[in-house]
């Protein structure tokens, strides 16, 4: 069997690894946001500094300023920018004048500007109606949100009173020096984190569903003598214990088989020694008792032994035909003069909700069980079946039978007729040698009904009385798989 680490260890490790990956792509985020943060407020005090250079003729490091040729200078004073000899092709143009007076709409002092980009327009609207603003303060306000996006835009410039001007500031706001944006991979990487933190988290929880599912099911369907499962060790060391118990009551089952069987043979001999014996007896009243009570000892010890063999649990589920089962059972009785009918049932009605293929509600017949099929230990079942017959026949003058069944149960019912115990006193029956109050008209020894409940306790069902119309209801219910 093999193992792995600890529940606790495990967890301690998930929770860790969650915790590093969500700070590490907290960390990445704040350091991309940090890193855009300043790209933009650099992009925008230089966009100031370049205002004020234009004004008086100066340089800014890093930022190329150049007077357009005679050519060029004719292509914008007439507004055909996306036609100057190194505008970008194509070229996207947005227009934005900046003056220096929000009092006075007549003021002439300011700049004209053009930006012509290989990619986009922008949106300058915002930054034309901030009237209140200095123009310093709009131009850089430009320049930032030129770096906002990835392009490499060209800013043609015609100060007051001077020729047009060609602003080149690709090193401070073009799409190479953009910052790298980590925090779309960050957040890819957190999620493939999680998902592997949570599928391992389920594959742990399904080890301990499965086996406690192959556990549920054992009764049903039966089981190995051992389990093997991987997983934390907690679940090795839960394996490791059930197997320890299967071992244990494997081996008490199978000494008391044991014990009992060498009971019963050793108790052969002395019987047939009796019953010869008893032979030789002339007075034939006491030899029939001695009879009588050798057939009483034989028969417990038979018993018992049946019972024992019920609780071993040692055949094996296979698909069987439940109706096919019950009607040879019935047949048998019936051809031995036994006064057992078969009683049919109705077919079981599921109510029909409306739907698109159904526009009405209604019922539908999900069919009669003649071709009801089951996983089940077909000679356990059988024996279940007949001794509640047997027990029909014992309290009651005859027996019918009926077979009901749903897509989760299968369920025998067995009806006496005539019968004077009630629901109550046959439940009390179910402990082992517990006999009804008519033990001096009838045979047994009290294990009848304790096989029907052990068996019905292996194919995950129950048995149940009830008080019927003619006498007592006894029915059998067998989980179908």
């Amino acid at each position: 069997m093999a193992t792995n680490l600890r529940l606790r260890t495990l967890s301690t490790i998930w929770v860790v690894v969650a915790l590093l990956a969500g700070g590490s792509a907290g960390a990445v985020w704040f350091q991309s946001n940090l890193s855009w943060s300043r790209h933009l407020t650099n992009a925008y005090s230089t966009g100031v500094e370049v205002y004020h250079a234009l004004e008086r003729g100066k340089s800014v490091p890093g930022i190329e300023i150049s007077q357009l040729a005679a050519a060029d200078i004719d292509l914008a004073d007439s507004g055909r920018f996306e036609q100057i000899s190194d505008a970008p092709r194509p070229a996207y143009v947005t227009i934005l004048s900046l003056t220096e007076s929000s009092v006075d709409p007549t003021a002439t002092s300011g700049m004209k500007l053009a930006i012509a980009s290989d990619r986009l327009q922008y949106r300058v609207a915002e930054i034309a109606a901030d009237e209140f603003r200095a123009p310093a303060l709009q131009f850089g306000e430009l320049t930032r949100l030129l770096a906002t996006y990835c392009s490499d835009p060209l800013i043609y410039v015609q100060p007051e009173g001077r020729p047009w001007m060609r602003v080149n500031g690709f090193e401070v706001w073009g799409c190479d020096a953009a910052p790298r944006d980590n925090r779309l991979a960050a957040i890819v990487v957190l999620i493939v984190v999680l998902a592997v933190l949570v599928t391992q988290i389920g594959n742990t929880s399904e080890t301990f569903e499965r086996f406690s599912r192959q556990l549920r099911a054992r009764q049903l369907t039966g089981g190995p003598d051992s389990y093997e499962t991987t997983g934390p060790s907690e679940l090795a060391d839960i394996v490791q214990a059930v197997n320890q118990y299967l071992e244990e009551e494997r081996n008490q089952l199978s000494q008391r088989a044991i014990v009992l069987s060498g009971v019963s043979h050793d108790l052969g001999t002395p019987a047939t020694r009796l019953r010869l014996r008893t032979a030789l007896i002339e007075d034939q009243e006491m030899r029939e008792k001695l009879e009588a009570d050798i057939d009483q000892m034989t028969g417990i010890i038979e018993s018992v032994l049946t019972y024992t063999r019920s609780e071993l649990n040692s055949e094996d589920p296979r698909k069987l035909s439940l109706t096919s089962l019950v009607e040879a059972l019935v047949a048998d009785y019936q051809d031995t003069g036994h006064p057992v009918t078969l009683k049919t049932t109705d077919p079981v009605q599921v109510t029909a909700q409306r739907s698109v293929f159904a526009p009405r509600s209604g019922s539908v017949a999900l069919g009669d069980t003649s071709k009801l099929l089951m996983y089940a230990r077909p000679i356990a079942v059988r024996r279940a079946i007949s001794n509640l017959i047997d027990n029909a026949l014992k309290y009651g003058r005859r027996a019918s039978v009926s077979l009901y069944a749903d897509s989760a149960w299968a369920v025998v019912t067995v009806d006496d007729e005539g019968g004077e115990s009630s629901a109550a006193e046959m439940e009390a029956l179910l402990s082992p040698f517990e006999r009804g109050k008519n033990t001096d008209t009838v045979t047994g020894f009290g294990l009848g009904l304790t096989i029907v409940a052990t068996v019905a306790r292996q194919h995950g069902g129950r048995i149940e009385f009830e008080d019927g119309p003619a006498g007592v209801r006894a029915k059998l219910w067998l989980r179908r798989m």
